[in-house]
């Protein structure tokens, strides 16, 4: 039985660690970029480095950024009293691309998984009570944390858990609120429509 050269195996093997790409995935792929001009693969091969060697992690909100503070943190027209938790930074591309929300976020790394063995120890959820804490030592502020963490059932567990963990500022001037019902159970942030985020950004409620 013939067999492909094993450089060949080797990328079907590679392809096939990444998220949704299955074995005849994985092969298509291969075979397309084998086909493709050799200039093409090297420009592919030279981004996927530029990725890791590039690009960095903002140090305020945890999203992806070309500088120690993503353009986003360093943005003084946007509200910064107003900051929307999501659990990955390709969720802030999501309500971004919306063009609707104006203030500024925070990014969990992620979703309380005890099957995965992933727990609030592993996220950056005593990063946001940091920063929270930190905004509430200023004088005349009035926050808001919107925990849009996607409606999965890990997902509303960690926005229950960080609800909770608010719970103890015990102060009048932290708003708690989730976002509305446009998202349905079991979806994603960054597969929504943007008319479906804009429902569930303005159905946000108290929790």
């Amino acid at each position: 039985m013939a067999e492909f050269p094993k450089v060949i195996k080797d990328l079907i093997n590679g392809f096939e660690r990444l998220p949704g790409i299955g074995p005849k995935g994985a092969s298509r792929l291969v075979f397309y970029l084998l086909n493709t001009p050799e200039a093409y693969v090297k420009d592919l091969a030279e981004d996927l480095l530029k990725i890791k060697k590039e690009v960095k992690i903002c140090q305020k909100c945890f999203s992806v950024s070309e500088k120690d503070i993503c353009s986003i943190c360093e943005d003084n027209s946007r509200n910064h009293y107003q900051i929307c938790v999501v659990e990955k930074a390709i969720d802030v591309m999501a309500i971004e691309n919306m063009g609707g929300f104006k203030g500024v976020y925070h990014v969990l790394g992620g979703v309380i998984n005890p099957l995965e063995h992933i727990g609030s120890d592993d996220l950056k959820i005593d990063e946001l009570v940091d920063r929270i804490k930190k905004e509430l030592d200023k004088e005349n502020v009035c926050l808001e944390i919107i925990l849009a963490t996607n409606p999965t059932m890990e997902g509303e567990a960690t926005a229950l858990h960080i609800k909770k963990r608010l719970e103890n500022f015990k102060v009048e001037n932290l708003k708690v609120t989730r976002i509305g019902s446009g998202l349905p159970i079991g979806a994603d942030l960054e597969y929504a429509d943007q008319a479906t985020l804009c429902r569930a950004l303005d159905g946000r409620r108290d929790i």
